[in-house]
Order: C-alpha cells, then structure tokens, then sequence
C-alpha cells in the first residue's frame, strides 16, 4: 500500500486575468512560498448577458472571454510546470463558471477545454466530467461580508443538485456554511482568493497520494477530507 500524504490544498483563486488583484507568476510565489501542495486557478468566464452589460457600460471585463481561452489554458498549464519544478506544488487548470443573470457559480477543476456559463447547471456539470474534470458548487449560502448570493440558484435547487457535484463548499474564505454538513453533502474548503489577505482563510486538507487523479478522486469519495483554517504565523 502507497504512503498516504496530507495535502494542504485551495482550490478556488482568482488572478488578475479576471477580477483578482495578483498575476499568475505572483500566485505561485505565495502559495508555493507558503508550503501549499496544491492550487487551482479558477478565473471567472462569464454568461453572456453578464458580459454584455459590461461590454456596454465600458468595464474592463472580470473574466476570460471565449477567444482568449485556449491561450489561458496554455497559460495555465505552463505555470504549471514552473510551479512543480521550484515548488513540487500542482497548479491544477480551472475556471469559475459564473452566471450572475441566473445566480449560480460553480468550479470547474481540471478541465482541458472552454465551458459555457449559459447552460443549465445540469449540462455544465456533465461537460465538466465529461473533460475528466470536477464540479464544485461555490459558496452555496449567504457570505457574512456581502448580501449578495451569487448561488442562490444552486441552494435553492439542492436537492436536486446535491450529488451531481462532487462536492460543495462547506466554506468560502472566512464563511462556514453549517448548512453542507448538515445535508451530509461532499464538502472542500477554499479561499475565493482576490488579494493578498485572503490566503489567511479556509482550506482543505487532503489525506492522498500527489496527483491529479488521486486528488480529485479523493474529493469525489470525501473520504480523507479535512478542512483547516490557514493563519499567519504570529512572530
């Protein structure tokens, strides 16, 4: 039998490619500098009523639009292997499918292609699996710091939904959602990473083998599966 590991893991960051304050390159830095095994980059894509309001209002647009992400992943994956060879840390490819017009968010966790935010929840779930990746249902409840709930959808339909993700997050940043453990759902913990304060926050922990497969597979099972509040160290 292999050696088992735990594996200090986040899951849920954004750069500055979207609406995150870092780049890439710094993101590695701070999670590697930190001792973190295992990272996903999620920047938003964003549905498409979402991102022609801010076409139309002339924002910058807080996401990866269709055309660039091919380029982003390549992006992704080069970062990748930069951060496994200074850091022996696993940079997993992923996206935030974010549909602010019908209120879900959900994680899309080693996917290899472009995911549609104007789908059902339903069908981007099956394409993510369908890519060998995982759904994560993002921050399911109401969050203390915003009366926003850009997944209400998801909360308000979870029973059906429950097992078709792979897991929900039973915490967001410094936001526990009692509610997931109640409902006995798979669960991770993740930090919806912006800025640099926001690495001091909910992580999870994992108790497998240092691979993308094991990883994932560990979250599908939710066996071995800790979450961990990340604290800076006092002097």
């Amino acid at each position: 039998m292999l050696k088992e590991h735990c594996l200090l893991c986040d899951f849920h960051i954004h750069t500055n490619a979207s609406d995150g304050e870092l780049s890439l390159e710094e993101i590695i830095e701070l999670y590697g500098e930190k001792g973190f095994d295992v990272i996903a980059i999620t920047d938003h894509v964003l549905d498409s009523e979402t991102l022609k309001r801010h076409q139309d209002q002339g924002h910058r647009i807080p996401g990866i639009e269709y055309a660039a992400f091919q380029n982003y992943l390549k992006s992704l994956w080069k970062a990748s292997k930069r951060a496994w060879e200074k850091y022996h840390m696993l940079l997993l490819p992923g996206m935030e499918i974010t549909n602010d017009s019908q209120k879900f968010h959900l994680l899309g966790i080693d996917i290899k292609e472009y995911v549609s935010p104007d789908q059902t929840v339903e069908a981007i779930i099956e394409q993510i699996h369908t890519q060998g990746g995982i759904a994560i249902a993002c921050h399911p409840a109401q969050r203390g710091h915003t009366q926003v709930q850009q997944s209400i959808h998801l909360w308000n339909n979870h029973e059906t939904f429950a097992t078709l993700f792979d897991a929900w997050e039973v915490a967001n940043r410094d936001d526990l959602f009692n509610v997931i453990g109640l409902k006995k759902f798979n669960y991770i913990a993740n930090s919806d990473f912006h800025e640099l304060r926001h690495v001091y926050s909910w992580k999870t922990l994992l108790f497998c083998e240092k691979n993308p497969e094991a990883i994932k597979q560990a979250i599908r099972e939710n066996v071995g599966v800790s979450i961990y509040l990340f604290r800076q160290k006092k002097p």
